[in-house]
Order: structure tokens, then C-alpha cells, then sequence
């Protein structure tokens, strides 16, 4: 059986999660244009040139999921996916693995991105709110369509 676009894209942003170097989450993410070609990639992590935090966890490595991130020293999948963009106008989906964060959701609204797909939820209902309230739309696979 053929796997759906949305799938493929999936499986794609979790390959990318697999290099991430955080160790409260590993996430990854895919944005693609409207013809359904990658236009980046991303994973999160610590900027360069700093220690991973696999090796020597930062100050926010053990604070619950969704707080803290002030703390926490990884930039986040979706953000290094945006700075490897070459153009953030031609972006139409972000897949992503985990429900983007508030304000990975401010920086994809300041693109053409259109929808979000996205696995895990993420304890951040203001960032669900502000995207749908703009008129976009944000999709979880669940086990039926993943």
C-alpha cells in the first residue's frame, strides 16, 4: 500500500528527530512547498559550537515538558528548519513531530506556511489557539493515518 503525502513527510521529520541532541525531547521537522518538494530540514539542538546536551545536560534538561524553555539551550527543530529556508514564502506545510510551541507558532505565521502536521500533542494550548485563530490549519496523525 502506498503511504500518503502526509506520511511520507512524517516518517521524514522522524528520521530527522533521530540527530537531535536534546535530551528532554527529539524533534524534527520537514517544510515542503505546495508541490510537495522539502525545502528544509530541521532537528533540534544546542546552537554551534556549544556542548550537546546529550554529553552535558543543560540547566533546563529535567524540567517538565512544555516549561522552562528559557532554561533550556536547544533551538527548536522547526526554528533551525526556518533558518535553513532559503525562501519562507513558498513554505505551504510543516511537518512536525511534536505540536510546534508558541513561538515556533508566531515565527510559521510570519510565513506563507498554510497547514501543520504534527504526531505528538504538546502542552501549549495557546499556540493551537493562535494558529487556528489565524485561519490555518493544524492536522494530528494518529494511528489511523500515520
Amino acid at each position: 500500500m502506498r503511504a500518503s503525502v502526509d506520511q511520507t513527510f512524517m516518517e521524514m521529520a522522524y528520521t530527522m528527530s533521530r540527530r537531535a541532541t536534546c535530551i528532554r525531547r527529539q524533534v524534527g521537522c520537514v517544510l515542503t512547498n505546495e508541490l510537495n518538494h522539502v525545502i528544509a530540514t530541521g532537528y533540534n539542538g544546542v546552537p554551534r559550537g556549544l556542548p550537546h546536551c546529550i554529553d552535558e545536560p543543560c540547566e533546563g534538561a529535567t524540567s517538565s515538558s512544555g516549561t522552562d524553555l528559557d532554561k533550556c539551550q536547544a533551538i527548536h527543530a522547526e526554528q533551525n528548519a526556518l533558518l535553513q529556508c532559503h525562501n519562507v514564502e513558498a513554505i505551504h506545510t510543516a511537518y512536525c513531530t511534536t505540536q510546534p510551541c508558541i513561538t515556533c507558532i508566531k515565527l510559521l505565521l510570519n510565513t506563507r506556511c498554510k497547514r501543520i502536521v504534527y504526531k505528538e500533542a504538546y502542552p501549549q494550548a495557546s499556540a493551537l489557539i493562535l494558529w487556528i485563530k489565524s485561519g490555518r490549519t493544524i492536522t494530528q496523525l494518529n494511528s489511523d493515518n500515520s
